[in-house]
């Protein structure tokens, strides 16, 4: 992911938006290693939202997770991926000052090889799409 600047880190950046790319399993299903995001630094975060955080322990590490629940001063976030790991079952809750924004739309770039009309086709109509707060992923953190 591409490193951010002080002033959009404090919600002072002259366009709040910016562009960032998706590594690792973590939210598989609803984003891929390599899908890009389009997100909105300083925006109010609510339950379900896929958000840009800095990681705990290492803050110049990027992380993008879906904030489940407020618990004391912070999100706890988890991956869509349960198997994948780093979140909050690992690190805890996450301070509300390193949660940097909440993604709004996701990118799926064409991949090498994707030549055929039909293949492009079914690329065209997913390659773009907004980002919905699930709102069923804190329900199931209340079920545990």
């Amino acid at each position: 992911m591409v490193e951010l600047s002080q002033e959009t880190e404090r919600g002072r950046a002259v366009v709040p938006l910016g562009l960032a790319e998706v590594t690792g399993p973590s939210m598989v299903p609803t984003l891929r290693h390599g899908d890009r995001l389009l997100v909105r630094y300083g925006g109010a975060v609510g339950p379900g939202d896929v958000v840009v955080l800095r990681h705990p322990f290492q803050q110049d590490l990027l992380v993008v997770k879906r904030a489940v629940e407020r618990r004391g001063g912070g999100w706890w976030v988890l991956g869509d991926n349960p198997y994948a790991g780093g979140d909050s079952t690992d690190y805890g809750v996450v301070p509300e000052d390193l949660v940097l924004g909440r993604a709004l739309l996701r990118f799926r770039p064409l991949r090498a090889g994707q030549r055929s009309p039909l293949t492009l086709l079914r690329w065209a109509l997913s390659a773009a799409r907004p980002l919905l707060p699930d709102r069923s992923a804190s329900r199931r953190l209340r079920a545990r």
